[in-house]
């Protein structure tokens, strides 16, 4: 039995995002300027080691590292939703403003809506790193009438 870190562990910055014992957390964009601490506070609680581009299963949430200089937002978006689970999210991680590879708001708003995602919130997560949750937009309705 391994020991997970209390997600209400506000030493954490990672509890900041919500993630859940047992929860399988995809990472993409890694680089030598991702935050290790906020790395290794998403392993504490979920008690799972971050899984990279080659896992082929699904995930229940994304951990995307972009900066300005990665390429287009947009597709970067749209390939971390290859592995997506129902109902899962997108964490990306963007430089904070003043930082190299900052990424404008209004960026990443634009990314996301083309992509099919909904921005929900936005926060500073680490030193240098926002974080800005993506959530997928329910396309499907309940019909009328019907529970």
């Amino acid at each position: 039995m391994s020991a997970t870190a209390d997600p209400a562990d506000k030493s954490n910055p990672a509890s900041r995002l919500n993630f859940e014992s047992g929860q399988i957390v995809q990472e993409l964009g890694f680089d030598e300027d991702t935050d290790q601490d906020l790395r290794e506070g998403i392993e504490e609680i979920t008690g799972t080691d971050l899984v990279d581009e080659d896992y082929d299963d699904v995930a229940d949430a994304v951990l995307l590292w972009h900066r300005d200089d990665d390429g287009d937002l947009t597709d970067s978006l749209v390939d971390a939703l290859e592995y997506l689970a129902e109902g899962g999210v997108i964490w990306l991680l963007t430089p904070k403003t003043g930082r190299d590879g900052h990424i404008e708001a209004s960026d990443i708003n634009e990314a996301a809506r083309t992509a099919g995602l909904s921005q929900t919130s936005s926060i500073n997560i680490a030193k240098d790193w926002a974080a800005t949750r993506l959530a997928t937009k329910s396309t499907a309705k309940p019909a009328a009438g019907k529970r």
